[in-house]
Parts: C-alpha cells; sequence; structure tokens
C-alpha cells in the first residue's frame, strides 16, 4: 500500500469547515454541513490543510449529464501537497471505500471564473488523468476518470477494514 496523505472524515467535520466554507461552491457559509444529500466520502489530510468529498447522489436528484457517475463536490487544497496527487489518492481511498464503480466513473464540475488557473481550468485534474467531458448547462466545465484510468483501491488513513469469518 502506497503512502495515503487522506484520513475518513465526515459531512460535518469542524476542522474542514474552513476550508469547505471557503470554497467557491459553498451554498450556506457556516452552515454545519458541508455535503449535499446523498452517499459520501469525506477525506481531509492530517493538517486539516485540504479536504475533498466524494458524493454517489441517487439518479433522481441528478440534474446533469452525467447521471450515475461519482462526484467530486468539494476538493479544496491549502496544503503544500500536489493537487494532483491528492485528487489521485482520494480517487483510490473512494474506489477502496466504494468498490463497484459505476460505468461513468467520477466526475467533478469547475467554475472557470473562479478558480486560479482562469486560462487552464481544472489544470490539476487533467494532471490527475482526468478528461475535459464538456459542460453543464449552468457553464461549468465538466472533469471525467473513467473506472479504467483510475489508480487501484488505496484505504485512506484510519480506515475500519471489513473482515469476513472464515470457517476452518
Amino acid at each position: 500500500m502506497s503512502l495515503q496523505p487522506w484520513h475518513l472524515s465526515y459531512r460535518a467535520d469542524e476542522r474542514a469547515l474552513p476550508l469547505a466554507d471557503a470554497h467557491y461552491n459553498r451554498q450556506s457559509v457556516g452552515s454545519p454541513q458541508f455535503v449535499p444529500p446523498s452517499s459520501c466520502l469525506v477525506l481531509l489530510t492530517e493538517d486539516a490543510d485540504a479536504v475533498w468529498t466524494t458524493t454517489h447522489p441517487k439518479l433522481e436528484y441528478t440534474k446533469h449529464a452525467w447521471a450515475g457517475a461519482w462526484v467530486n463536490s468539494l476538493f479544496r487544497n491549502e496544503s503544500p501537497l500536489l493537487s494532483s496527487w491528492l485528487i489521485t489518492k482520494a480517487v483510490a481511498a473512494t474506489r477502496a471505500k466504494w468498490p463497484n464503480v459505476p460505468p461513468l466513473g467520477i466526475v467533478s464540475f469547475v467554475d472557470a471564473s473562479q478558480v486560479r488557473h482562469k486560462r487552464d481550468p481544472g489544470r490539476c485534474y487533467r494532471k490527475a488523468g482526468w478528461r475535459h467531458v464538456g459542460f453543464t448547462q449552468g457553464g461549468l466545465w465538466c472533469f471525467q476518470q473513467l473506472p479504467s484510468e483510475m489508480p487501484a483501491p488505496d484505504y485512506a488513513g484510519d480506515a475500519q477494514l471489513d473482515f469476513q469469518e472464515i470457517a476452518p
């Protein structure tokens, strides 16, 4: 198993709130929960200077062309670690939590007007092996990584493995 920078967190982790509140897609700054309703995986670095969420929204609540895909609904990196590396490790941790990867893989939506590299939106995703695959109706850039392009599963720190009892 390789070095995993992420540790398991949860949708209302007070240590992650400052990062979530600083993200441009935050709808209710200060709200104790920062993950949309859905099944979710929340990852936080040990120093609480980067946060990642993967959600698996129900199809009936999905309003984009990539329905069924996992969604990276929040990624904020204020750490000295390379964002593309953190993204790769977060996808690996997601695969460890949810081994049944949806056929459409994982997507993330980027508001080009809100990112540091305005002339190269989604740069860290592309460097992590994701592809720009289109735009939402609202003009957000969509980046996707298909199952065949994903890193191998790698559990986040503090993960509890499920063990099956083996009969002698």
